[in-house]
């Protein structure tokens, strides 16, 4: 089994494919990366010998910025944005969506579960 910059690969997917379950590459990243290395993004990963594992995994670390370092980079570019306290960093703070999207219909994935106003009072009427 192929381990690469902490991610275990799945043995019976291509190259091309497994590299893509590396948080930062992605179908683009991962051909770059095959041709840099010289190896056939056809090969399974379970038919790389460790002297291409090792020459991918030297590429990625040198190249790229992946996994926990690019995970903390955009936290930390989040928290930026929270902290100048612009309109972005708003959205993030209040759990809102950032890029424009509206809010009145959708946007169900961001504000979470329906909360139901007004559902629970009684009408008081004439007798």
């Amino acid at each position: 089994m192929a381990r690469i910059a902490g991610v275990d690969l799945p043995r019976e997917k291509r190259v091309e494919i497994g590299l893509t379950y590396i948080y930062g590459i992605g179908r683009k990243n991962s051909k770059l990366i095959l041709q840099q290395a010289e190896v056939s993004p056809d090969l399974r990963i379970k038919d790389l010998t460790n002297d291409q594992v090792a020459k991918i995994r030297s590429i990625i670390s040198a190249d790229f910025k992946v996994e926990g370092a690019l995970r903390a980079e955009i936290g930390m570019n989040i928290k930026r944005l929270m902290d100048i306290g612009c309109y972005r960093g708003l959205r993030h703070r209040r759990g809102l969506p950032v890029r424009g999207q509206r809010t009145h219909t959708n946007a169900r994935t961001r504000r979470g579960r329906r909360k139901t106003i007004g559902g629970m009072k009684k009408v008081v009427g004439k007798q």
